[in-house]
């Protein structure tokens, strides 16, 4: 079974554009490099300064040469290079968890 790794942004809320073009590059580079994205999710109702990237990985061993894949690849790079030059994540936590509730829906019905 893959853990999820969650990833909590806090974000400038008045750089919000700038961080909807960062998950969007990551939209592309994310699965190039092997992880299964799921989405990033930027702020809409409720905190504007919350933003969350969720996908899924094989393993903390896959993760690893997931990284290095990302980190190498061009895209993945001038993200990183965008995020640092713009500075609208002021805050980044990433936790990975495994699916507790499957099989999800009642085997009886």
């Amino acid at each position: 079974m893959p853990i999820t790794c969650f990833i909590r942004y806090e974000i400038d809320p008045f750089k919000r554009d700038e961080f909807v073009q960062y998950a969007r590059n990551w939209g592309q580079a994310i699965p190039r490099c092997g992880a299964d994205l799921i989405g990033y999710f930027a702020p809409h109702e409720g905190s504007a300064t919350t933003a969350y990237g969720v996908y899924n990985i094989e393993n903390l061993a896959a993760y690893e040469a997931y990284r290095a894949r990302l980190a190498a690849d061009p895209l993945g790079r001038e993200n990183y290079e965008f995020a640092r030059a713009k500075r609208f994540i002021l805050k980044e936590d990433r936790i990975f968890l495994r699916l507790a509730s499957a099989p999800h829906g009642d085997a009886a019905a």
